[in-house]
């Protein structure tokens, strides 16, 4: 089967949405949902790797990526606009049960969509992706909560300091034994992206919205209680942002879970592609059939 990747944009509520697409769109679905300060371009060699068996698609978030950045004045900077935004494209694609694979900020939009409509949700792959408070590592979320509890000059520059190169490659070799095997096409591709003229406006206003994601927590949790969906965790756990705890904690209220910890860090697709998809493959087949 043609494993092709597709680059598409699609309007959503009057907003060009960017997406990676490839597969036979006959085939069971999977949504691959980024983190900070990526895009769709950290799955661009997952996405080849499971088209031959599923349909996959992987969008950039609003203000991320290819798809618009409308300043903040026209477009409410939150995560459940991006869910908003997310929701209308699998409408757009006419995608109505899908598997999603969620990391860093990928996890609180999915979480989002799952709560919206549970029934659509088939399985979910978590990689780095967040649900418990076990899983914030200190001090790096201190300054994120003390900006979104009392955003001012004082607690701005500590946040803001995630937005440098520096931040931006450290998030991706940190915790990887070998960091040549992370290409610094990477942090060069974000940074980029990261520096465009009022980007740094719309990542702060997501940094004061974090907060409204750990409060969605409860509500997470009892949805994995009583949907029981499969859901697989691949974690690097050397990750100093969410931690392994993060990924246990999944075993609490998913008996079932099955959780896989990688010598690795925050973007561990960059050094494990291979043990990862197959994780992902194995998984997929036992939970879709």
């Amino acid at each position: 089967m043609d494993s092709a990747v597709h680059h598409r944009t699609a309007t959503v509520d009057g907003l060009e949405v960017f997406y990676r697409e490839a597969g036979d769109p006959r085939s069971p679905a999977v949504v691959l949902l980024h983190g900070f300060p990526t895009s769709s371009h950290m799955f661009r060699r997952l996405i080849p790797a499971l088209a031959d068996r599923y349909h996959v698609i992987a969008p950039d978030h609003i203000g991320f990526g290819q798809s618009a950045m409308p300043a903040p004045g026209r477009f409410p900077y939150t995560f459940d606009a991006l869910t908003d935004v997310t929701a209308g494209l699998l409408e757009h694609l006419g995608v109505d049960r899908f598997a999603m694979y969620v990391q860093d900020y990928g996890a609180p939009i999915g979480w989002r969509l799952a709560l919206r409509a549970p029934d659509r949700v088939t399985a979910i792959i978590t990689q780095n992706g967040n649900a418990y408070e076990e899983g914030f590592v200190r001090p790096f979320w201190d300054g994120v909560f003390a900006y979104a509890e009392a955003p001012g000059p004082d607690t701005e520059a500590p946040v803001r300091a995630a937005l440098t190169p520096e931040s931006t490659r450290w998030q991706y070799v940190n915790g990887v034994p070998d960091p040549s095997l992370v290409s610094p096409d990477n942090w060069v591709h974000d940074q980029a992206l990261l520096d465009r003229p009022g980007n740094d406006v719309i990542q702060l206003a997501l940094f004061r919205d974090y907060t409204a994601n750990v409060d969605l927590y409860p509500r997470v949790h009892r949805y994995f209680r009583d949907s029981r969906v499969p859901l697989l965790a691949v974690w690097g756990a050397n990750d100093e942002i969410f931690g392994p705890e993060g990924a246990k904690a999944f075993g609490r209220d998913l008996p079932d879970a099955e959780t896989h910890l990688l010598d690795s860090g925050h973007f561990a697709l960059e050094s494990h592609l291979e043990t990862i998809t197959g994780h992902i493959r194995d998984f997929l087949g036992r939970a879709l059939g």
